[in-house]
């Protein structure tokens, strides 16, 4: 249920007289999410849900959708038919308004929380306040999780951690009986475990062998997938949450070698990596232990100095991580210095994966973890003690 109360806490802890939800045709799906718009509801027209820092939040909905929000707290409500009576509305909302929030970043630098069209933002500023980004009470009210999906995440994480070594078994076995197994093969027995244990997952995991290791978003497909035979080195990247309302990903990647002995080449990149993957999480702790303000970006940056240093930072594509939720990238604060300069702080109650990597053209290595801040600002790497080196799987399996 929504907690008025709480934002309007949150909006005045941030300094703002409001924030603002808008939606059209569930563009804004985080609005949706932080009202916790009930499932399946559809609207066809633009709806607006001002909450301010105190006293009543006001509504504004179209006149063929008069109840649109009334499962919501607020008594004010303004309906529009014209578009003339909707910008009045749109002004009446935030009169007396300086500053607030609206799910918009500027130059949409971070286009996961850039959910709301321009013109919509150059009509609310139109009327006078300053608009920032809602990214941080974004998080408060849509990625922090409670004490039960913590433990959901636990449950999830103890059994896509064991579907490394039912791959890793299943894989050996294939290839002493027949010489070879297809990546395929590999990707069903892991969503076959995954139902023995109630979990779900909205894509299949990646199994890649060789080079398509070195493609960070390969994904097996039937009739192009590759044969893994003996000396082949493999990338398991896999995702899996309880199937219960509410449940949270846990979401790995580890790598091994199908022989006895790993070769020095694929020992060299992994070392690097798990340095990179050890550095990241090594911030994390430090700040937390420190009571330090922390973002997203300082978290890649530790990580990608370290692989920078090395000399391989052209490879490592992507960002160190991303937020997880009840999606495998979830609406939390991402650990990227890359792609967007995420300034959402590292917030208790959350959780985001640190998954460095380097992709080269024979393969590629990706390292991945899940981190959990709980309510106290405690420091948890979930899912099984972080890899230290590759897997020679005929040995070990």
């Amino acid at each position: 249920m929504f907690d008025l109360k709480a934002v309007q806490q949150a909006i005045g802890e941030q300094g703002l007289d409001g924030w603002l939800l808008y939606d059209f045709r569930g563009l804004n799906v985080l609005a949706r999410r932080v009202l916790e718009f009930p499932e399946g509801q559809f609207l066809s027209r633009r709806w607006f849900y001002y909450v301010p820092a105190s006293g009543a939040p006001k509504k504004l909905v179209h006149k063929i959708e008069p109840h649109a929000l009334d499962f919501l707290p607020g008594d004010n409500r303004m309906t529009y038919l014209r578009w003339q009576e909707l910008e009045a509305g749109v002004k009446e909302l935030v009169a007396g308004a300086k500053t607030i929030a609206m799910e918009y970043v500027p130059r949409n630098a971070n286009p996961y929380i850039s959910r709301v069209d321009a013109g919509t933002v150059e009509l609310v500023a139109s009327f006078g306040p300053k608009i920032v980004p809602s990214g941080d009470l974004i998080q408060l009210f849509e990625a922090c999780w409670d004490d039960e999906q913590w433990e959901m995440h636990l449950e999830a994480a103890k059994h896509t951690a064991s579907a490394f070594q039912t791959a890793f078994a299943f894989l050996a076995e294939r290839v002493r009986q027949h010489g070879s197994v297809r990546e395929t093969e590999v990707q069903q027995r892991i969503l076959d475990h995954f139902k023995e244990h109630g979990l779900i997952t909205d894509h299949a995991p990646i199994c890649a062998v060789g080079p398509h290791s070195g493609d960070p978003h390969y994904a097996p497909q039937a009739g192009k997938d590759s044969a893994i035979k003996e000396g082949d080195f493999v990338l398991i990247d896999l995702w899996a949450k309880l199937d219960k309302p509410r449940g949270v990903y846990s979401d790995l990647t580890w790598t091994g070698f199908v022989g006895t002995e790993v070769p020095d080449k694929y020992d060299k990149i992994f070392q690097i990596v798990a340095r990179a993957r050890d550095a990241a999480i090594e911030r994390v702790k430090t700040a937390f232990e420190k009571k330090e303000p922390l973002q997203g970006w300082q978290v890649d940056r530790a990580a990608r100095e370290v692989i920078d240093r090395a000399g391989y930072g052209e490879y490592f594509c992507h960002r160190t991580g991303h937020s997880i939720g009840q999606e495998t990238h979830g609406n939390g604060a991402n650990m990227d210095d890359l792609e967007t300069r995420e300034e959402r702080r590292v917030l208790p109650r959350t959780c985001f994966s640190i998954e460095p990597g380097i992709y080269l053209r024979e393969f590629g290595i990706r390292s991945e973890v899940n981190v959990y801040i709980d309510k106290h600002g405690r420091v948890h790497v979930t899912g099984p003690t972080p890899q230290t080196a590759v897997v020679p799987i005929l040995k070990d399996y």
